[in-house]
């Protein structure tokens, strides 16, 4: 069984510790990948977003986002630096498609590994254009 590579971004991984819209299907990549069914890619933006992200729920106090913290961290994801060819891409997605640099950093981390990026932020799809859009999907498109 080949196993397929996807990138998240941290409003998918923030769903597997807080409730909300599409929290089943952030779970169901939580459960394949520790099935070791898909491989997860992430920036190494990801562990401070997702960390900043529960700290402003105000769900969360110190020593639960250091638990959440050590759980991301022994997950094992595979962390993709933002360097060279990703790197220039992503400033070219941000600055062309008024993105932020961490949005676009995961755009250029799929786009370079040629893979899917799965999102809970549609503001992220609605401005690529469609060439792009084709390598991000909404998460509750994931199957």
């Amino acid at each position: 069984m080949e196993i397929i590579q996807i990138v998240v971004d941290a409003n998918v991984i923030t769903k597997w510790f807080i409730e909300e819209k599409n929290s089943d299907k952030a779970n169901k990549i939580k459960e394949k990948y520790i099935n070791g069914e898909i491989d997860i890619l992430v920036s190494p933006l990801l562990f401070f977003e997702v960390l900043n992200a529960l700290k402003y729920s105000q769900l969360f106090d110190k020593t639960e986002l250091n638990s959440v913290g050590e759980s991301i961290e022994n997950y094992g994801f595979t962390i993709v630096t933002i360097q060279k060819e990703i790197r220039k891409q992503m400033i070219h997605i941000a600055v062309n498609h008024e993105l932020s640099i961490y949005d676009a950093s995961y755009v250029a981390l799929c786009l370079e590994n040629n893979c899917i990026l799965y999102t809970a932020d549609n503001r992220i799809i609605e401005k690529l254009p469609n060439k792009l859009k084709q390598y991000v999907k909404n998460l509750s498109e994931f199957k």
